[in-house]
């Protein structure tokens, strides 16, 4: 492993100081008009800049796999911003969407970890970024033997809308009346629906170094809205981003230097979490977290943390008979949406849940409990599992109910014989 993009944490050593200057600005702020700042200009300000030329700020200590990096031009490498690598836990052949893909390092990684069975793509609404990662796909698709990645224009939190393809509409529709505007947001509508960016169900993994900090709060609920629609059902998303202990006051939110440098729209550690959870997703859990913080600004500490969180699947709750025992250490646990485990208690629910409680990330602390005989597709009934049903064990056991079998006739220890 090489440890790349080492650059000096934002970190004042003095929180008193810092803190004395945020109290003044926000008395000052009091008595007159909130600064209104434009996330959008500040953040594509900086970035066009840091693809022209590397800007240091912007990135934390990250460890790469250094036998991916070998076949990487110098350029992408030094213009790289992120404070993690979530492409480590991308598997061969899946399809990967990199959310604010930047100069494509991930892409590039990710590319080589699918292989030529899988499929990359980077979205990103930045043209410097964007030429910067494109300037390189012939030459890295030739070092790794074959062209997997492609790179398209668009905003994070609108995965529908084409903005190359929109600009060829607005090419040949300009905007000069109310009119034209109002008929400019019908065509975007109608190539939304009809021509997505990224599809429904298209994607295996999203993963993201960094960027969601960087969209505005007002647009952060449709953000996880949209990475959950373009998700497969039981597809996941691997996050690294910056993450604070506390809320960043006004003072911090105003400064375009720090909300572009990833501090002042860092999520606070648990809304983070629970952004996730809000956009229907489970299995959320933290992989990775900063053990120091990246910066310390007036007594807040920020640090870089990956996330994980699977797409869940929109369909009925039928009941086929099954059921899952929570293995423990907790006394019991609670899910998503509601379901309660109680340890060493066969917990009933419907195929759906099933599904996902015997598969990653629930597969090693659940014991699946398949009945003997399975339940016709015709036959499965309706069920509300949320209620934390205990399965008698007569329903699993079936025609099995009063069977007899006696010391040595059954299963003991597996195919090792009796123990």
């Amino acid at each position: 492993m090489s440890k790349l993009a080492v650059c000096p944490a934002i970190v004042l050593c003095n929180p008193r100081d810092r803190g004395n200057e945020m109290a003044s600005n926000s008395t000052r702020s009091s008595h007159e008009p909130s600064l209104l700042l434009d996330v959008d200009a500040a953040v594509k300000q900086r970035y066009a800049a840091a693809a022209r030329q590397a800007d240091p700020a912007l990135c934390c200590p990250i460890d790469y796999d250094r036998q991916y990096l070998e076949v990487l031009p110098a350029e992408l490498i030094e213009r790289d911003y992120g404070c993690g690598d979530p492409s480590r836990y991308v598997r061969p052949g899946e399809t990967v969407l990199d959310l604010g893909s930047g100069g494509g390092k991930i892409c590039y990684i990710a590319s080589q970890v699918v292989g030529p069975q899988g499929r990359v793509i980077g979205v990103d609404c930045n043209d410097e970024m964007l030429t910067l990662a494109r300037r390189f796909q012939d030459e890295v698709s030739a070092s790794i033997g074959h062209r997997n990645v492609e790179f398209r224009k668009g905003r994070i939190q609108d995965l529908a809308l084409d903005l190359e393809a929109f600009e060829s509409y607005l090419a040949d529709h300009p905007i000069q009346t109310s009119s034209d505007w109002l008929d400019a947001q019908a065509a975007a509508d109608a190539q939304r629906r009809q021509s997505p960016l990224i599809a429904d169900n298209s994607i295996d993994v999203i993963v993201s170094n960094c960027v969601l900090n960087l969209v505005s709060e007002r647009d952060r609920r449709q953000l996880f809205e949209e990475m959950a629609r373009v998700l497969k059902p039981g597809g996941r998303a691997v996050i690294s981003d910056i993450t604070c202990d506390e809320p960043p006051p006004e003072s911090l939110k105003s400064d375009p230097q720090l909300w572009s440098g990833c501090i002042s729209g860092a999520f606070v550690e648990d809304e983070f979490l629970q952004a996730f959870e809000r956009a229907g997703f489970y299995g959320i859990e933290i992989l990775v977290r900063q053990e120091k913080p990246w910066a310390v600004i007036g007594g807040i500490e920020f640090r870089s943390v990956t996330v994980q969180a699977f797409r869940a699947d929109d369909g009925p709750c039928l009941d086929y008979q099954q059921a899952v025992i929570y293995r423990g250490p907790w006394k019991s646990v609670t899910d998503e949406t509601g379901h309660v485990f109680q340890r060493g208690v066969r917990t009933a629910v419907c195929k759906q849940r099933f599904g996902i409680y015997t598969q990653a990330p629930y597969l090693a602390d659940m014991l699946p409990i398949e009945p003997n005989q399975p339940v016709a597709d015709e036959a499965a009934q309706p069920m509300d599992c949320r209620k934390a049903q205990v399965r008698s064990p007569s329903e699993t056991k079936g025609a099995a109910v009063g069977l007899t079998l006696m010391p040595g006739e059954g299963d003991c220890c597996g195919d090792s014989g009796c123990c």
